[in-house]
């Protein structure tokens, strides 16, 4: 028996159970680093750092301040705050916060300038 064969329990002895939210994967291209090639995910994903390639994300993008995507970025939400240099698809919406900068078509039902 290995010790994580069990599930995880709470004081009552109930077997506790993961939020919905819990199971999308998350991901973070930190600050440091630069990705060369393209991103795909199922889930979502924080870009700090830089992406030359297209970002594909079945959930979300966040464009961090300072990030920069030199490529398409295909998602079902994206929130910018940095730099993307390429189109964006999003087949829900997208925000643009005040210190994002978007060199390309943005193709979306929604959107959203702050």
């Amino acid at each position: 028996m290995g010790i994580f064969s069990n599930p995880a329990r709470d004081e009552q002895g109930n077997e506790l159970r993961r939020r919905k939210t819990d199971q999308i994967p998350f991901s973070i291209i930190a600050s440091d680093m630069t990705v060369v090639g393209d991103l795909e995910t199922e889930g979502v994903v924080r870009i700090e750092g830089r992406v030359k390639g297209t970002v594909r994300a079945g959930g979300q993008v966040l464009v961090a301040t300072g990030a920069v995507i030199e490529g398409d970025l295909h998602t079902q939400e994206a929130v910018v705050a940095g730099q993307v240099s390429g189109a964006i698809m999003a087949r829900e919406r997208v925000e643009l916060q005040a210190t994002a900068v978007v060199a390309g078509d943005i193709h979306t039902p929604r959107i959203a300038v702050l």
